[in-house]
């Protein structure tokens, strides 16, 4: 099966420039959810979060042979796509978007736990909480706190997807982190 870790993401876009479909589906599988999960972490939607995927494998599809893997992993180009995608999606929809559109996304993978409807609650309000502080991030630091935090990327791999310095990463990273925590304790007084 081509799905196995045996192969590399290298040898399943070799694969598929020739033609060979279960190689593009194999990469599909393999780098699909992470590219949602990110699409949806930046927007906060999941219209545009399938949006945006679908479109960055139809990149994929059309311009494989436009990757160059002396700049970066196949996952990074996938996240640079998908960053471009988004942008302009929240360009696109600027007018009409909100940070709570959304309050039944499943950001948080809730599951309540017998007995503990208290804490699961005070749980939920939390992710949700910092769901809306991520989403009010300004883009710069909204994305590198994606990559990073939300989606454990490497600083390289980040500077990669973002096609900047690896300093530039860290220095978005620490004042993204900074406006997060300025944004959880202002909702955090605004709740007592």
């Amino acid at each position: 099966m081509l799905d196995s870790p045996s192969h590399s993401d290298g040898e399943l876009l070799r694969l598929s420039l020739k033609g060979d479909e279960d190689a593009f589906r194999a990469l599909y599988h393999r780098h699909q959810r992470a590219i949602y999960r990110f699409a949806l972490q930046m927007s906060g939607k999941p219209e545009i979060a399938e949006e945006v995927t679908q479109e960055v494998f139809l990149v994929l599809m059309r311009a494989a042979q436009d990757y160059d893997p002396a700049r970066g992993s196949l996952s990074s180009y996938l996240y640079g796509i998908a960053r471009n995608f988004v942008l302009r999606c929240l360009e696109r929809e600027k007018p009409y978007l909100t940070v709570l559109d959304d309050p039944g996304s499943d950001w948080s993978n809730r599951v309540t736990t017998p007995g503990d409807f208290d804490g699961e609650l005070t749980r939920i309000e939390r992710v949700d909480a910092l769901r809306r502080a991520v989403l009010a991030l300004p883009p710069a630091y909204r994305e590198v706190v994606v990559l990073c935090d939300l989606n454990e990327m490497d600083y390289a791999d980040a500077a990669a997807t973002l096609a900047c310095a690896i300093g530039t990463v860290r220095s978005r990273l620490h004042r993204g982190r900074a406006l997060l925590v300025e944004k959880m304790r202002a909702l955090e007084r605004c709740a007592v």
